[in-house]
C-alpha cells in the first residue's frame, strides 16, 4: 500500500503553541475520509478551527511535542487515535487532561517538571511509560497499568521501591539515579527480565528470589559490598556491579548462564569462584587489585570469552601486559578498549 504523509494543522491550547504537526506514517486507509477531505490534509488546507473533525477521519499513531516550552497538558483530546506520545523536554509539572486517549501504548513524559504520578487511570493498554528526569518522590498511581510492560523512572527523587504490585507483565524496570536504600517489594514481578538500579544508596543484593526470568540485572555506583542473593537468578545473563566496595568474587554458583560480569572499579584482589561461569563473553576486571597472573586461569574454560578489561590493576605494570593475557585467553579479541591485531 502506498504510504502517505498526513498533515494535520490542530488548535491547541499551549500558551506558546497555537498549531501542531503530526505526521501519520502510516497508509491510506479506507476509513481516512473521502478524496476531498485527504486531498485537503495533504495541502493542510484544514480549518483550525474543526479538530474533531479531522482527528475522526485520521489515523495518526505518533505524536511529537518535543522542547516546545509546553506548561501544561491540554488540548489533546483529537487525538484519540493516538498510539504513542512523546513530551519531552517540556516544562509540564502535572499529569493530567489525558483521559481521551485510552489507545495510547506508549507515554513519553521524560525531562519535565513532574512532581506526582497521577491521572493514568485510563490509560490501561499502556505498554511503555517514561517519566524519567523529573521531581518524583514516589511510585504510585500505576495500579490499573497492568499491560504495561517498560517503566523508566530514572533521575528522579524515588526513596522506595512500592506500588508495583499489580504490574505483573512488567519486563523493565528502570530506578536508576534516584534515593533508593533497598531492593524491595518485587515479589509479584514475575516476568520482569531487566532491573536497573544503578546510582542509588543500596547496601544489600537482596529480596531478588522471585525475579526467575530476570536477565538482566545492573546495580552500578551502590554501597554493596558482598555479592549475595542471587541463587535464584538462574537465567541471568548480564550483571553490572561496577563502582562499589565489592572485596571477593563470590555467590555466582548458580549464574552459569551469565555471558557479561562487570565488577570494575571495586576492591577485589583475586579473580576466583567464576571458572564454572563457561558462557562469559565479556569480563569487566578494570580498576580493582589484582596482581597474580595465575588468576587467569580462572577464565580459561570460558571458550567464547572476547572481552577482557583489566586496566589500572597492578597487572598492567608488566611489560608483557597484552601479550600475557592473549596467551593465557587465546579467544579473546578485546583488551580493555583496545582490538587485538593479528
Amino acid at each position: 500500500m502506498r504510504r502517505q504523509l498526513c498533515i494535520w494543522m490542530v488548535r491547541l491550547t499551549f500558551s506558546s503553541l497555537r498549531l501542531l504537526t503530526v505526521v501519520d506514517r502510516r497508509g491510506e486507509s479506507e476509513e481516512s475520509g473521502d478524496d476531498e477531505t485527504r486531498r485537503r490534509s495533504i495541502n493542510g488546507d484544514v480549518d483550525p478551527n474543526q479538530p474533531a473533525t479531522t482527528s475522526k477521519s485520521s489515523h495518526c499513531t505518533d505524536v511529537d511535542l518535543v522542547h516546545c516550552r509546553i506548561g501544561k497538558i491540554e488540548g489533546l483530546e483529537v487525538l484519540q487515535k493516538a498510539k504513542t506520545l512523546s513530551l519531552r523536554q517540556n516544562l509540564i509539572k502535572k499529569i493530567e487532561n489525558l483521559d481521551s486517549l485510552s489507545s495510547l501504548r506508549e507515554l513519553d513524559l521524560y525531562d519535565n517538571q513532574i512532581r506526582k504520578l497521577e491521572n493514568l487511570h485510563n490509560l490501561t493498554e499502556l505498554e511503555q511509560l517514561d517519566v524519567s528526569f523529573n521531581i518524583l518522590r514516589k511510585v504510585e498511581g500505576l495500579e490499573q497499568l497492568t499491560q504495561l510492560k517498560k517503566l523508566f523512572l530514572l533521575h528522579n527523587k524515588i526513596s522506595s521501591i512500592a506500588n508495583l504490585e499489580n504490574l505483573i507483565g512488567l519486563e523493565m524496570l528502570e530506578l536508576g539515579s534516584n534515593r533508593i536504600r533497598v531492593i524491595e517489594n518485587l515479589d509479584t514481578l514475575a516476568s520482569l527480565q531487566s532491573l536497573f538500579l544503578g546510582t542509588n544508596k543500596i547496601t544489600q543484593l537482596q529480596n531478588l528470589e522471585g525475579l526467575h526470568n530476570l536477565t538482566v540485572l545492573s546495580i552500578q555506583s551502590n554501597r554493596i559490598t558482598k555479592i549475595e542473593g542471587l541463587q535464584n537468578l538462574v537465567n541471568l545473563r548480564e550483571l553490572y556491579l561496577s563502582h562499589n566496595g565489592i572485596e571477593v568474587i563470590e555467590g555466582l554458583e548458580n549464574n552459569k548462564k551469565l555471558t557479561t560480569l562487570d565488577i570494575a572499579a571495586n576492591r577485589v584482589k583475586k579473580i576466583e569462584n567464576i571458572n564454572h561461569l563457561t558462557e562469559l563473553q565479556e569480563f569487566w576486571m578494570n580498576d580493582n587489585q589484582i596482581d597474580n597472573w595465575s588468576d587467569l586461569d580462572e577464565l580459561k574454560n570460558a571458550k567464547s570469552l572476547e572481552t577482557v578489561y583489566l586496566e589500572r590493576n597492578p597487572l598492567q605494570k608488566d611489560p608483557q601486559y597484552r601479550r600475557k593475557i592473549m596467551l593465557a585467553l587465546p579467544s579473546v579479541r578485546q583488551i580493555d578498549a583496545t582490538f587485538i591485531r593479528f
